[in-house]
């Protein structure tokens, strides 16, 4: 199959390197890099098994490769060439388009990409380590915008690794926005705080959400042994929680995404509280943050050995809190393994 992508991070699954603006050609078995001279040096360090070509014009020289080896259909996803490129190149080649194309080469992972999921989320898990004892000893007074800033700084480790995402530090009410942006709300004795955050490393993914107290005594983003001194919010915690608990041990291979999905939601739903929970139980994470497989009521996937996907139910109260507990886990033949 003749395919051309367009994403970065397929991009990236394709021949190891990426950047903002450029096309990669399979065509005839060979790979085409099409990109233009800002990136021809850091991309001749970096390609593997791929030709690159350098153009002034991307378009004419996907178009052009394709007349040389005799190509007449591509096959490409529709989320990734826009309007005015989908009209160009349709003058010329017949364009098959197949929904998440990439995405679905990639949904199970090999062991070398497992292995670095794996340290992406090992370093994600310390730096929620280094942001809740900063929060303990210096959180008292700090706003929302201020915690984000920081929280930007020890995620990225002080630049050293990128952000899977803006993270997500919401105080009490705010975080019943699901994805909440940083406001001027500060911090106190007996709020509750959501973080929701993750790093990439060498390319790959991780994803994170801890909802906790935050007392005299710090901040704990162990998820067993937080607790609220709110009623309300100690209730909802432990329906997550179990929520969660009874996803995870409902998932493995062989089953589909949209009954892990309905395992979750009917905890929520006999608690009373199945109206508030207002997103799909999971996503996909690998070189993109959210990719396949999706759990969620409307899911078509069943789940294979090698998948990697969040399990993060959610109780949002609006003008209230809000409350997620999210893990990133691995299809196994014996069950799921927490990452």
């Amino acid at each position: 199959m003749d395919y051309i992508v367009k994403s970065e991070s397929a991009l990236f699954y394709e021949c190891a390197y990426s950047c903002d603006h450029a096309f990669l050609l399979s065509l005839n078995a060979k790979k085409f890099f099409i990109t233009d001279a800002r990136y021809d040096i850091e991309a001749k360090e970096h390609l593997k098994h791929t030709t690159l070509v350098i153009s002034k014009d991307l378009l004419q020289s996907v178009i052009e490769l394709c007349q040389k080896e005799k190509i007449k259909t591509l096959c490409f996803d529709p989320k990734e060439l826009n309007v005015f490129e989908f009209e160009k190149l349709s003058k010329h080649l017949e364009l098959k388009g197949e929904l998440n194309f990439s995405q679905k080469k990639r949904i199970i992972k090999q062991e070398a990409e497992l292995k670095l999921i794996k340290e992406a989320v090992s370093v994600g898990k310390k730096c929620f380590e280094e942001f809740g004892e900063f929060i303990s000893e210096n959180g008292l007074g700090m706003s929302e915008k201020d915690l984000h800033y920081k929280a930007c700084e020890i995620f990225t480790q002080r630049g050293k690794f990128g952000l899977s995402f803006s993270p997500i530090v919401a105080i009490n009410a705010n975080a019943a926005k699901a994805h909440a942006s940083p406001s001027n709300e500060r911090l106190k004795y007996g709020d509750l705080l959501l973080v929701d955050a993750g790093v990439v490393l060498n390319g790959y993914c991780s994803d994170r959400t801890r909802t906790a107290l935050f007392s005299k005594d710090g901040i704990c983003f162990d998820k067993e042994k937080t607790y609220f001194l709110n009623p309300k919010q100690q209730e909802v915690y432990e329906i997550v929680l179990q929520a969660q608990k009874e996803a995870i041990q409902f998932a493995k291979a062989g089953v589909s995404a949209k009954d892990i999905d309905n395992v979750a939601r009917e905890v929520i739903t006999k608690a009373g509280y199945g109206a508030f929970f207002s997103h799909s139980l999971g996503h996909g994470v690998g070189l993109d943050i959210h990719e396949l497989p999706v759990l969620s009521s409307k899911s078509e996937d069943i789940i294979e050995e090698g998948m990697v996907f969040t399990i993060e139910p959610g109780i949002y109260l609006e003008n209230e809190f809000g409350i997620r507990i999210e893990d990133m886990l691995v299809a196994t033949k014996e069950g799921v393994l927490i990452l």
